[in-house]
């Protein structure tokens, strides 16, 4: 088992600037997934049609009327607006997630990655709380006693880095469980068998991962998706009379 390394993202190359600056897997291989979603938006919206006839402009009003009947019926029709960059989350969260059954590095499981998306979200929830309420927003740290403000900046904080480090720490725990099990059955073939060939790793290993990418990358890429709806619908949620 000491043969056994879990790093994080490699550093590919460095660029001159700043003092030197590190492009890691995590850079690359987002890029990567930028241009690939590019082109696939570009495949399927190319030729448009008033009224559609072919199976990719289907496929793109589809996916596209589905988005927006989740943002409507979780944030409401004042938030639709939010519908894009929800449908981008979620798209980007799945596809960092499934890069790896290509056999790159998730991008999701980088810490810098979600704890960045959690950011957003807070900025997207204090910006939609200072339209809706404008400086009022601020009293709510001081409820229900102005003594409870650094208890209650702690709980604000608190949300995008519990929300980073769960789909952070959900990913990364897939790839350490099948590294472990691959580890652990190559060992195994080692005693029993007495041979260098892995025999017993084959198919295992790839059934989980199958598993953590697909199945978890799919749910993670949901709940960050809704978590970041209902925080932001509730900072601009209209009071109650």
């Amino acid at each position: 088992m000491g043969g056994i390394s879990i790093e994080g993202p490699k550093i590919l190359f460095q660029l001159p600037f700043f003092g030197g600056l590190n492009i890691t897997e995590t850079v690359v291989t987002s890029w990567l997934i930028i241009l690939a979603v590019f082109i696939l938006c570009k495949f399927l919206t190319h030729n448009l049609e008033k009224i559609p006839t072919k199976k990719r402009q289907q496929l793109a009003e589809k996916a596209v009327i589905m988005i927006d009947k989740l943002v409507a019926d979780t944030m409401g029709e004042r938030n639709m607006a939010y519908a894009p960059y929800i449908m981008t989350l979620m798209v980007f969260s799945l596809l960092g997630s499934l890069v790896s059954l290509l056999g790159f590095r998730s991008v999701t499981a980088d810490l810098n990655v979600t704890l960045t998306w959690g950011f957003i979200t807070f900025v997207l929830i204090w910006r939609a709380g200072f339209k809706a309420n404008g400086p009022k927003q601020l009293k709510g740290l001081l409820d229900p006693i102005p003594v409870m403000l650094p208890m209650n900046i702690i709980g604000e904080i608190a949300t995008p880095v519990s929300m980073g480090f769960r789909h952070f720490g959900n990913v990364l725990a897939g790839t350490i469980i099948s590294t472990l099990v691959y580890a652990g059955l190559t060992i195994a073939t080692q005693a029993v068998l007495n041979i260098a060939f892995p025999l017993f790793a084959i198919g295992i290993p790839a059934v989980l991962s199958v598993y953590f990418d697909l199945f978890s990358g799919c749910i993670q890429a949901y709940i960050f998706g809704m978590l970041t709806m209902v925080y932001v619908s509730n900072a601009n949620a209209p009071e109650e009379a």
